[in-house]
């Protein structure tokens, strides 16, 4: 297969990705791109002679997020299945358009707090109550609120009262009902998105799907929430700063956890195995006054879904699969009995 035909087989897969997470309207733009895409413009030179791994780089949603964008600011680019709007477009709108192919979407998602806080329920069962989280890949911080919003899984309530609700559609069995306290929360992110910025909250926004609105009003009030208090988001090489993070002092009586929702794949694998050896070792060293956990949401390519995966130190379990999960928190299903699972490796995900 070229590359240019690698290119219009990450957009169709994109499609029909969209197409089993409800989203047509984006469905339809990611296929009218695989069909429009051609080498009179400079746009569709970029994509079809794409030289990296078009799915692992999330390309269709790079160039969705660009014309979603467009289409904000009140241009008409083809979300109407106007595939001819869509191919004037990328000649009209070329020099807008170009920069959002030059990195990775960065789709801050409020409602995928649901699924880490469904993992962190298992080890609050396991350890008690209080925690200590350390995000990966915190994009905007948004996950970061997640001391701050409210849930409702299956009927178990967890955090204060909250300008945000998360309540996913609960299938299958509810997650323990155990406290919650964190007592701190900490993330980081190669480019943290400032909310304060309005180009930058306008950016993060277009990466939501057209067809999410419910997904676009969270996120507006999840930005509210981010300016009227802050988040400890800072910059940097998650493994490097993981690494001072985990030989930071842990109070007792406290879990540490590393959190982490659809990052993995853009870690690359050299930074995946030194983090994950850093995991490990951290892991090792856990007591009971002083446990260990890893929670993470991360695609499942087989299931077209997410897995909410758990393992905690000390304790036998090993890495567990607690439950399925929408991308963007519409559903979780939690299992009757924990699948055990291996660590955790991905590879040619459709991106999300």
């Amino acid at each position: 297969m070229d590359r240019a035909e690698r290119a219009r087989t990450a957009f169709r897969r994109q499609a029909d990705f969209c197409d089993a997470m409800d989203a047509p309207k984006t469905a339809a733009i990611a296929r009218g791109l695989a069909d429009v895409l051609d080498r009179d413009t400079q746009v569709g030179r970029v994509v079809l002679d794409w030289s990296g791994d078009p799915i692992a780089d999330a390309l269709p949603l790079r160039l969705v997020g660009g014309l979603h964008a467009l289409h904000r600011a009140g241009a008409a680019v083809g979300f109407d299945r106007d595939i001819d709007r869509l191919r004037a477009a990328l000649v009209e709108h070329e020099a807008a358009l170009l920069p959002w192919l030059d990195g990775p979407p960065q789709t801050n998602e409020p409602g995928r707090s649901a699924a880490l806080m469904t993992g962190l329920l298992h080890l609050a069962e396991r350890y008690g109550p209080r925690f200590e989280l350390l995000e990966l890949g915190s994009s905007a911080g948004l996950n970061l609120l997640i001391d701050r919003y409210r849930f409702d899984l299956g009927g178990v309530a967890v955090g204060p009262q909250s300008p945000v609700l998360i309540r996913p559609e609960w299938r299958g069995n509810p997650p323990p009902e155990a406290a919650v306290e964190v007592v701190s929360v900490r993330g980081v992110d190669v480019a943290p998105i400032d909310l304060t910025d309005p180009a930058a909250a306008d950016r993060l926004a277009a990466y939501v799907w057209i067809d999410a609105t419910e997904r676009q009003a969270r996120l507006d009030r999840a930005i509210a929430m981010v300016r009227d208090r802050g988040v400890r988001l800072d910059r940097g090489d998650a493994a490097e700063w993981l690494d001072v993070r985990l030989a930071e002092p842990q109070p007792a009586g406290v879990t540490r956890v590393v959190l982490h929702s659809v990052v993995w794949q853009y870690l690359g694998s050299e930074r995946q195995a030194r983090i994950r050896d850093a995991i490990h070792a951290a892991g090792a060293r856990a007591t009971a006054e002083r446990p260990f956990g890893w929670v993470m949401l991360e695609p499942n390519r087989d299931l077209a879904a997410h897995e909410v995966r758990v393992r905690g130190w000390p304790g036998g379990q090993g890495m567990e699969v607690v439950a399925h999960a929408h991308a963007h928190g519409a559903w979780v299903d939690g299992l009757a009995v924990p699948e055990v699972a291996s660590d955790y490796v991905l590879s040619g995900v459709a991106p999300v």
